[in-house]
């Protein structure tokens, strides 16, 4: 197998494999000075205003769609005194604030999204979104909180 391939297999387990690649075609690229010139204000070229009309906007969104966010799923939460954390051992329950059978919260990087019943999929649970939160919806509760 060639390089190439191995680096392949890595990325479909490893997703931040595609970074170390561009980092290592970066170190290539600013170890070859002189064979592109660099442009912006030091080097007399005038700088442009960025027009967000046309394709630009299209390109400019699939520069984020890899990137990795934290997806989790809450089933809920309590309050308890530090004394209760430390009296917890193996096969103490604790308490949650949710109801058995109500939606759970969906939450990327800690921002509720989408509320869903839970689903077993191939031997694994799984989120089926029953509600998907609104921007304008986030931000009212995000004010609220």
């Amino acid at each position: 197998m060639s390089t190439e391939e191995d680096n392949k297999d890595a990325g479909a387990d490893d997703p931040f494999a595609g970074w170390a690649e561009a980092l290592e075609e970066q170190k290539r690229t600013d170890d070859k000075p002189g064979d592109v010139e660099q442009g912006g204000p030091l080097s007399g070229e005038p700088v442009r205003p960025f027009s967000g009309g046309g394709d630009g906007t299209v390109n400019d969104i699939n520069m984020v769609l890899d990137i990795p966010v934290q997806l989790s799923v809450e089933l809920g939460r309590t309050k308890v005194p530090i004394k209760y954390i430390l009296q917890l051992a193996q096969g103490s329950v604790v308490e949650l604030d949710a109801l058995a059978g109500e939606p759970m919260d969906v939450l990327v990087n800690g921002y509720l999204i989408a509320q869903g019943e839970v689903v077993v999929v191939n031997d694994k649970f799984g989120i089926r979104l029953t509600d998907v939160v609104t921007p304008s919806e986030r931000l009212r509760r995000v004010s609220r909180g």
